[in-house]
């Protein structure tokens, strides 16, 4: 096959139009892709250092779910929290209502015998109170005249009166009684005890009321402390003063209605609580029921992997020391009474303490979001700095890319008509035939 050779002119404007053909391809191609380095062929170093980096923001873009998780585990047990937090504070309402309602639950020793009458107030110029006030403690049984105080007629061999209440532990005051010791002085002296309170009616009688719900009993007999011996009259003794036979055993406390209908409202508040931390869990993790969360933060393994541990606590009302009420007189295992002053203090300290102890487990676990959160922002602006690092190695400058093919187009127009110049320059050697 014969050779066709072309002139020197037209074998340069198809080298020219070949290049600018190519060229215009290429430009054309990563204005598609957007990409200037499409294959390692490209540029080697750039497309695998790229890829790496993009490999690496996958990775975190993957460990975001299990952050975003982990934190919604944390925040659905900080939501509980305080939740059993409120709870809390309406047990506290509860208890303090209890508190509140305590004149019906004392234990009274209510005088029945009158220590002053009328004629006793129209001879001394007095009312009955004060004719009862004014008698002398011991001493033979006495009207009171204009000239004398009178006398209840306690015995001069009891010089001591015992206040007894029945708390865990015995709480005792003993009031020393002399031959000059009036009813006003043994009252007084019943009101410094802080074991009991006593008064004088209109009606002359006297009665004396525990200051707590305890029960309490009232001793007549010689010394005191330790040496204190009930004397052998006791019941006698006592019927002198307050009319009543024996007081020698412990008066009861009576039951407050109010008290009663609270106990329900305490039991129903507390079990909300145990039902409440169960419930706040996320994705079959209770940080409240004791779970142990772990949350992985980076891409590595072994010794170089960074996660974090939240360990959660079992919370209930019975590890807040929070105990079950019921309304007896006395408290029995694992519950308290709502009758019992002694134990509704008891109660409003546990749950003083029950709210610090939710306090620093919220603040435990506010500190640990505070982390996850933090990470979770340092491992998005990482994918970020990751990605554009990526892209910068790989993507194309389209306005540049756009302005390439722009003038590779001209040219290649323009190496169009040097082919066609080129064409007619051999033409006109053919017309001279």
């Amino acid at each position: 096959m014969a050779t066709v050779s072309v002139s020197s002119g037209v074998r340069a404007a198809l080298g020219s139009l070949a290049s600018t053909k190519t060229e215009a391809q290429q430009a054309q191609y990563r204005l598609a892709t957007g990409k200037k380095v499409n294959s390692a062929v490209d540029n080697p170093v750039n497309f695998f250092t790229s890829a790496s980096l993009n490999d690496r923001a996958s990775q975190f873009t993957g460990l975001l779910d299990g952050i975003s998780n982990g934190i919604q585990t944390i925040t659905a047990a900080s939501k509980g929290i305080d939740s059993i937090t409120k709870l809390v504070g309406s047990l506290q309402s509860t208890i303090k209502q209890a508190q509140n309602e305590a004149a019906a639950n004392r234990p009274t020793v209510a005088g029945t015998v009158a220590l002053g009458n009328q004629a006793e107030a129209t001879a001394t110029n007095s009312t009955i109170k004060d004719v009862a006030l004014n008698k002398l403690v011991q001493g033979t049984v006495a009207a009171a005249t204009a000239g004398t105080p009178g006398n209840a007629g306690l015995a001069a061999a009891s010089t001591t009166i015992r206040l007894t209440a029945a708390t865990p532990t015995a709480t005792t005051f003993d009031i020393a009684i002399t031959a000059t010791t009036t009813v006003r002085d043994l009252v007084e002296g019943i009101n410094k005890s802080g074991i009991a309170t006593a008064s004088v009616g209109s009606d002359g009688k006297l009665s004396i009321v525990g200051t707590g719900s305890d029960a309490l009993s009232v001793d007549v007999g010689t010394g005191v402390g330790a040496a204190f011996a009930a004397s052998a009259t006791n019941a006698a003794e006592s019927a002198l003063l307050i009319g009543t036979a024996d007081v020698t055993a412990a008066v009861q406390a009576g039951s407050s209605a109010t008290r009663t209908s609270l106990v329900a409202q305490f039991n129903d508040l507390r079990d909300q609580i145990d039902s409440l931390a169960k419930d706040s869990g996320f994705n079959g993790i209770n940080l409240l029921g004791g779970d142990k969360l772990s949350i992985t933060l980076n891409e590595k393994t072994g010794t170089n992997k960074n996660k974090i541990d939240v360990q959660g606590d079992l919370l209930s009302s019975a590890s807040l020391g929070i105990g079950k009420a019921n309304s007896l007189q006395t408290s029995i295992a694992g519950e308290f009474s709502l009758q019992n002053d002694n134990d509704l203090n008891k109660a409003a300290d546990a749950l003083t303490n029950s709210l610090s102890s939710l306090r620093a487990t919220s603040s435990s676990l506010g500190s640990k979001l505070q982390v996850v959160q933090t990470r979770q922002e340092f491992s998005k602006d990482l994918i970020n700095t990751l990605t554009a690092g990526a892209d910068n190695l790989v993507l194309a400058d389209t306005n540049e890319e756009g302005a390439k093919l722009l003038a590779l187009q001209t040219r290649q127009q323009l190496s169009q008509t040097a082919l066609t110049l080129s064409n007619q320059a051999d033409q006109a050697v053919l017309r001279m035939f």
